[in-house]
């Protein structure tokens, strides 16, 4: 009786066991597409990816950079101070893209030019990605706002108050 017993619990196990394995292969292959890496230019030269790889790439757009070419193809720089990597973008850009302004794009790396299938630009004067920040500010190039405008998060309006 006790082997019966012994047998049937290892048997429960061993189906507990591959259950586990089967579903965590089926999550991580359902999201090998979902997960994106941000990478900072400097980080982009240092290292180049493969082409296969896509990841997101932040920081400034550079100053006399942006290209419009035939079509919808746009060509411009992102620079985090230390390195500039070229990009090219193929559709509509966000309205509130513009030079020395930050940027966020998802694609991939391929002989020598980042190609981007999405690009996201700051929603207001005072946003920037703080993955964006994190980079800027390891090259010595981002400066904290100060009393001149509203900071980081904050909606830069006023508040009522009753008393």
């Amino acid at each position: 009786m006790k082997s019966l017993k012994k047998q049937r619990r290892i048997q429960v196990i061993a189906v507990a066991t591959v259950a586990l394995i089967l579903s965590t292969a089926m999550i991580g292959y359902a999201m090998r597409d979902g997960i994106n890496f941000f990478r900072a230019p400097s980080q982009i030269m240092a290292e180049p990816p493969g082409p296969d790889e896509v990841f997101r790439i932040g920081g400034l757009v550079e100053e006399g950079s942006i290209i419009r070419g035939e079509g919808k193809t746009i060509r411009f720089s992102v620079t985090d101070g230390g390195a500039s990597v070229p990009v090219t973008f193929t559709g509509v850009l966000p309205d509130l893209f513009t030079e020395n302004e930050g940027m966020v794009g998802t694609g991939s790396y391929i002989n020598g030019v980042f190609e981007a299938t999405e690009i996201l630009a700051k929603h207001d004067e005072t946003y920037m990605p703080a993955e964006v920040i994190d980079a800027l500010k390891e090259q010595g190039i981002y400066k904290e706002r100060g009393s001149e405008g509203a900071g980081y998060g904050e909606t830069g309006y006023g508040a009522a108050s009753d008393s």
